[in-house]
């Protein structure tokens, strides 16, 4: 089944590779962005994706856009939640901004776009939610209170929202990435990539394509019966 496919934070990265393999597969994609209009625009013209401007940390804005979404392309019947920001810092050196923008940003965001698509889907009794978590929000990190506990969250956010679901033909699951090749690792010191990457059982990083490839199948019938699921796709990082 194709349709229309909201991705968040769909512009860039990770999302900008989920939103074009949700194109190859059929389907309309919206890619919901924050802040950099220059890439939006760049993105929506090398691909010709719908891009609307979003915070997804403000509920107001996420009913606003999902509904102008739903006027101009039609049914959702596709969600990736997969914008996220990283504020890093030890908690004793933390300032409660950083803890708030990082929680609301990337697991907040996760209860304002789901609110404003759920009932349309439960009507339809047909929906894919796909949300992005971390290896971090399994294993925690260093300097990362914050966004651990959002990624964390989000597995259980994704457990509980499954079992609500089920019955109305909506799966939700959670994909936790390990270190992936995009402009936010690009910027990290060699040195630490490299610590990163003695980490990893693959000996290297993965590619943002081999995470959308998890997203296209989770989305897909033949994935009609998982739910609830968390799929690590690390590198063998972290094993659970």
């Amino acid at each position: 089944m194709s349709g229309v496919a909201v991705v968040t934070g769909g512009t860039r990265g990770i999302g900008a590779a989920i939103s074009k393999a949700l194109m190859a597969e059929g389907y309309k994609v919206a890619a919901i962005y924050h802040g950099n209009d220059e890439a939006a625009s760049s993105f929506q013209g090398a691909t010709g994706a719908m891009t609307f401007k979003c915070d997804v940390a403000d509920h107001e804005s996420c009913m606003s856009t999902i509904a102008a979404i739903e006027k101009d392309a039609g049914e959702i019947n596709v969600l990736v939640n997969n914008a996220g920001i990283t504020r890093d810092g030890v908690l004793h050196k933390m300032s409660p901004e950083n803890w708030h923008t990082v929680i609301e940003t990337n697991l907040t965001s996760c209860f304002n776009m789901c609110r404003a698509i759920v009932p349309a889907m439960r009507d339809r009794n047909y929906g894919r939610i796909i949300n992005i978590s971390s290896v971090n929000g399994q294993k925690g990190q260093f300097g990362q209170v914050n966004y651990a506990a959002a990624k964390a969250g989000i597995i259980g956010f994704t457990k509980a929202l499954a079992m609500e679901n089920a019955a109305k033909g909506i799966t939700v699951n959670t994909i936790c990435p390990g270190y992936i090749e995009t402009d936010m690792t690009a910027a990290m010191k060699q040195e630490v990539l490299d610590s990163i990457i003695r980490q990893i059982p693959m000996t290297r990083m993965g590619q943002p394509d081999e995470i959308a490839a998890v997203v296209t199948f989770l989305a897909s019938q033949k994935a009609g019966f998982i739910t609830g699921a968390t799929i690590s796709a690390n590198g063998g990082q972290y094993m659970s």
